[in-house]
């Protein structure tokens, strides 16, 4: 099964769900959640993404998206690729993170496995 979406009609909605990898429950501390939210926010501000429902849990994501500028397979790959990056920066950098070493561990881990998907697991 091919792991990028595949969005045939740009005018329906659809529903989009991904976890961290290794299902890490990432969205624990509010940091992490604000990173989402505010790469959410941008992509419907500069991309043209429109956010019917959103539901972040511990360990995964649930969207239900749709377009009126870019095509949905555009705007989900640059923000999971932001995001991504940004929240691996935050987690190096969070002075409370008690997890950091075996978070980034695993996150590099999946990376050398799988070139493709570095902290998604779809």
């Amino acid at each position: 099964m091919s792991r990028k979406y595949k969005f045939l009609d740009q005018q329906q909605a659809y529903f989009v769900s991904f976890a961290v990898i290794n299902w890490i429950d990432v969205f624990t501390r509010k940091t992490y959640n604000d990173i989402l939210v505010d790469s959410l926010s941008y992509c419907q501000r500069q991309k043209g993404l429109i956010l019917y429902a959103w539901c972040i849990m511990p360990s995964h994501v649930h969207l239900i998206i749709g377009t009126r500028k870019d095509p949905m397979q555009n705007i989900l790959r640059d923000f999971k690729s932001f995001t991504s990056r940004t929240i691996r920066k935050e987690i190096i950098k969070h002075p409370k993170e008690s997890r950091r070493k075996w978070m980034l561990s695993m996150m590099t881990n999946a990376g050398i496995n799988n070139g493709n998907n570095k902290d998604w697991q779809f």
